[in-house]
């Protein structure tokens, strides 16, 4: 038979225990060490380069089509406007916010936002037509404070109370005008591709002496490039306005 010496309870040390007990419940009363967020009452402090909720700018837009094309997860459709013009449409059910349509615009008709939060009943309402996605969805914030992880040796939540913009300002870029042009119109098929491609109807075929040109217009064509790519033949090219 084999005996279990049983340890006889030491006063001291177990008054030493209880105190140590006690005392890192008050320094966590006092001090939380946690790196918890409290959401939604306390917001994490995102950069402005977050990608978030996408908003839309039609005044920038150039119909290039461009953000359709880039989107790995098909989120994007692109619906003709009352203005004949074409505009995006997300699928959030989709969309995996890698923002590569934001990145590729070429006139930042697309940008980014911090709102990650966005609540929908059922998939159909995921799809954003165009109209949704000129102004921001409705927000309902309860937060007050804004927290930072800090890196150190240690992780360390710096807690400021003020809010956070969710939707940051963006400078502007640069638009350069460009426009469609034909520098071998002898190798022209006439095809019409470029016709029926073009998203802004700048682009006629013209007859003279039984010969059939291409007919741009500098003014109506936005450089959206859709009939540089679409010419089967590669005769077309962006040139500078």
């Amino acid at each position: 038979m084999i005996k279990i010496k049983v340890r006889k309870p030491d006063m001291v040390e177990n008054i030493k225990l209880h105190l140590d007990a006690l005392l890192t419940g008050v320094k966590e009363a006092v001090k939380p060490g946690t790196i918890t967020i409290e959401y939604p009452r306390e917001r994490r402090w995102l950069p402005d380069s977050f990608r978030g909720y996408i908003l839309f700018t039609p005044e920038n837009c150039i119909s290039c089509f461009q953000c359709s094309f880039v989107c790995p997860a098909n989120a994007i459709l692109m619906k003709k406007s009352e203005n004949n013009r074409y505009y995006p449409s997300i699928d959030y059910a989709k969309c995996i916010f890698c923002h590569f349509c934001v990145d590729s615009c070429p006139g930042s008709a697309l940008r980014q936002t911090k709102i990650h939060d966005v609540v929908y009943i059922d998939l159909d309402e995921m799809f954003c037509p165009t109209e949704n996605m000129i102004n921001p969805p409705e927000i309902v914030r309860e937060d007050e404070y804004t927290v930072e992880y800090l890196m150190d040796l240690d992780i360390i939540l710096k807690r400021v109370k003020e809010r956070d913009d969710l939707i940051p300002e963006v400078k502007p870029v640069e638009i350069i005008k460009e426009y469609s042009s034909c520098y071998e119109p002898d190798s022209c098929l006439a095809c019409g591709i470029c016709v029926s491609s073009c998203p802004n109807e700048a682009i006629s075929i013209t007859s003279l002496d039984g010969e059939k040109r291409l007919k741009i217009d500098a003014d109506r064509c936005t450089g959206c490039g859709i009939c540089v790519k679409e010419c089967p033949v590669q005769i077309l090219k962006l040139v500078k306005g």
